[in-house]
């Protein structure tokens, strides 16, 4: 019987809201040697780095731990699939030439152990904000990317977390909660099950909304998973090819079971 696949999201790894770093890093390697023997695959569905920008010859100084755990996990036969977020757009190729990971990118539709999925981050599903969509489009830009890679990193890092701080107070940050009336990515998975009738999906998974949601559509048999995140939740999701569960780490989980 295959192994399960294994999904996470939203760790933002280094972001400098986060009181303790380096105990937040540790959660995250902990729960990756957790997956040793167990999994099959495990798939980022993006914003695990708060930010990340690759130089050609330069790569961001951190983050050595977590990238030996992914990398010891990639070695021992388990497939690693990292989808860009809004905060790790600019992943590259250092990651997956060194580590041997797949870089995705906006949606992709995939069968798990018999069971479609479509997975996306979920920053661009549903109703977008005119002007992040903009952000957006400026961020993915070609020759904006070449202009900011002239930038000195001295510059750019400082200012890169600190917009990113601006937008969360940890002491202050309460985790949103999920409301399926309201929730952008339901409308989003609704509409493609109607307008996809021949081709329907099993479980659209995405991250991005920091809640932790498993919701099953009506008027469908397909499941919407929000996977959480990594500052309030430390959550992440496994399909065993009958079940879907959206879970909490608890570091006594690195034993095994």
């Amino acid at each position: 019987m295959d192994k399960p696949v294994y999904f996470i999201s939203d760790l933002h790894l280094g972001a400098r809201y986060i009181p303790d770093r380096r105990a937040h890093e540790a959660r995250v390697v902990s729960f990756l040697k957790s997956l040793h023997g167990r999994a099959s695959q495990l798939v980022m569905l993006g914003d695990v780095l708060d930010y990340w920008f690759e130089y050609r010859t330069v790569a961001p100084r951190g983050y050595v731990r977590f990238f030996g755990a992914l990398a010891n996990l990639a070695d021992s036969g388990v497939k690693v699939t990292w989808f860009r977020g809004n905060h790790d757009i600019w992943l590259f190729d250092y990651i997956r030439d060194e580590i041997g990971v797949e870089i995705l990118d906006n949606v992709v539709i995939r069968e798990y152990l018999g069971k479609r999925f479509l997975m996306a981050h979920g920053d661009r599903q549903g109703r977008v904000p005119l002007g992040f969509r903009f952000i957006q489009s400026a961020f993915r830009n070609p020759v904006l990317q070449k202009l900011y890679s002239g930038i000195h990193p001295r510059w750019t890092i400082p200012f890169a977390h600190g917009w990113s701080s601006s937008s969360r107070d940890f002491a202050k940050y309460k985790a949103p909660e999920f409301n399926p009336a309201t929730e952008p990515l339901v409308k989003y998975a609704n509409e493609y099950q109607k307008t996809h009738p021949d081709s329907p999906i099993d479980f659209f998974v995405f991250g991005h909304r920091h809640c932790m949601a498993d919701y099953h559509l009506p008027d469908s048999t397909a499941r919407m998973i929000i996977l959480g995140d990594w500052i309030s939740h430390d959550s992440y999701g496994v399909f065993d090819g009958k079940e879907f569960r959206l879970l909490q780490f608890r570091q006594s989980e690195e034993r095994g079971k």
